[in-house]
């Protein structure tokens, strides 16, 4: 596997190209390579059109929230510079579409040789393949992860559920986050949606506020779909009519099956087929480059 994997040290006024270690082919093995990093928060979305992205400002918000919720002064995140960054690194990026990442870190990452601790990484963005949509996918239950803060979005938990997906291998997708009670919360980088008699049922607390998740809350009345801020019981997946799960890399992907039981008819439904639609709809018309016009 070959990868335009690209790394940078945000500066205030540049930005600094940083080697990319051998064997790192994405974002996770990237990191398993710099042990001497001392990882913080992160944010992660694609590109549009090369250097458009969706809601930036969502990410950043969340960013800052983040290092907030860890005791850090969030000013000390240089939004200008970031966004410079981002748009100068996405429009010269050799790939029509790119993933991008960015770390704000426990410490300057000098072990990279900079004293920045605003770190950019770039690598070629491919969305799922339309037969993802049209048939769904299966999820499994990651009984034994769970995050220490579901609320901040830390790098440490990226790197655990990884561990675990890795034990894991088989035929699942995915894995879903269960709180004490059996509940399903969310997803290991996704939110959880579940469709019963017509209404939209997605847990309300104990979740990362995914920015793919708010857009789509923010769609429902629009298409005359109830919400219920309430997590469905694994036991009760039977009942289910429909499921799905959301990132920003994936927008709304149809859940067909959970632990090898079938959801539904164990095809995609018409609310989560509406819900895309509408999402693809929203997003075609609201993307904005990094610099100049932001779109709230």
């Amino acid at each position: 596997m070959t990868t335009d994997l690209q790394l940078f040290a945000v500066l205030a006024d540049s930005v600094q190209p940083l080697p990319v270690p051998a064997g790192a082919v994405d974002f996770d093995s990237l990191y398993d390579l710099l042990p001497d990093v001392a990882l913080g928060v992160y944010s992660v979305l694609r590109t549009f059109e090369g250097n458009k992205f969706l809601d930036l400002a969502g990410h950043i918000a969340r960013l800052r929230q983040s290092m907030v919720g860890l005791g850090w002064n969030d000013a000390l995140l240089d939004e200008a510079a970031l966004r410079q960054a981002i748009h100068e690194t996405c429009t010269a990026y050799p790939a029509p579409e790119a993933r991008i990442r960015f770390d704000f870190l426990a410490e300057p990452a000098t072990a990279l040789g900079t004293s920045s601790r605003l770190l950019l990484c770039l690598m070629p963005f491919t969305p799922p393949p339309p037969s993802l949509y049209e048939q769904g996918v299966s999820l499994g239950v990651a009984g034994e992860l769970g995050r220490s803060n579901p609320s901040l979005k830390t790098a440490d938990f990226a790197r655990q559920r990884r561990i675990y997906s890795q034990q894991h291998q088989g035929s699942f997708y995915e894995y879903l986050l269960l709180d004490e009670g059996g509940y399903i919360l969310e997803g290991t980088g996704s939110n959880f949606y579940a469709v019963r008699d017509g209404v939209l049922y997605t847990a309300e607390s104990g979740i990362l506020a995914g920015i793919t998740r708010r857009i789509i809350l923010n769609l429902l009345p629009d298409l005359n779909i109830p919400l219920r801020l309430e997590p469905i019981h694994i036991d009760d997946i039977g009942q289910l009519d429909e499921a799905a799960m959301s990132s920003s890399s994936r927008a709304l992907l149809p859940v067909v099956e959970i632990e090898g039981q079938t959801i539904g008819n164990g095809r995609p439904g018409p609310i989560s087929r509406r819900i895309l639609t509408a999402y693809n709809d929203y997003v075609a018309g609201v993307v904005a480059t990094a610099v100049g016009r932001v779109v709230e």
